[in-house]
């Protein structure tokens, strides 16, 4: 089955820079917006910023562990390619960027094994980017 795109909408308290963050961090393609929103293309899908007060997991993060790491929750990402996910981590690193926790492979060895990476957007949105060498452990057991 072909993955369809994604739409999600996230609130941020401070639209300008989460508006810098996704646009030029990331290189995200704007497309509509208002006084209140935007619409970006988040590696071909829909994410919608929207202006909203500070939410209470914004000010203080939850976290799970996996692989020794406290993974943030709530979050969000996207499965790149393994090229794709290594000049994204590149790009990232190159500005400078904090990880909640940085780019590694995890589950070396094991079903699933994955790279990844956390971070946190301007307004407290954890996201997470992760790429597998062989996409059909995305699902495996």
């Amino acid at each position: 089955m072909t993955p369809s795109p994604f739409h999600l909408a996230i609130p941020v308290y401070d639209l300008a820079a989460a508006r810098h963050f996704y646009g030029e961090v990331f290189g995200c393609a704007e497309g509509r917006s208002s006084e209140h929103w935007v619409d970006f293309d988040f590696f071909g899908h829909q994410l919608v910023i929207h202006e909203a007060p500070k939410m209470a997991y914004q000010e203080s993060a939850v976290s799970n562990p996996v692989d020794g790491h406290d993974v943030p929750v709530p979050h969000f990402g996207v499965v790149l390619g393994w090229e794709a996910w290594e000049a994204l981590a590149e790009r990232l690193r190159g500005r400078e960027t904090q990880f909640v926790i940085e780019p590694y492979v995890r589950f070396q060895g094991q079903v699933g094994e994955q790279a990844t990476m956390f971070l946190l957007d301007p307004c407290g949105n954890a996201l997470e980017f992760k790429a597998f060498k062989d996409i059909g452990q995305l699902f495996a057991r």
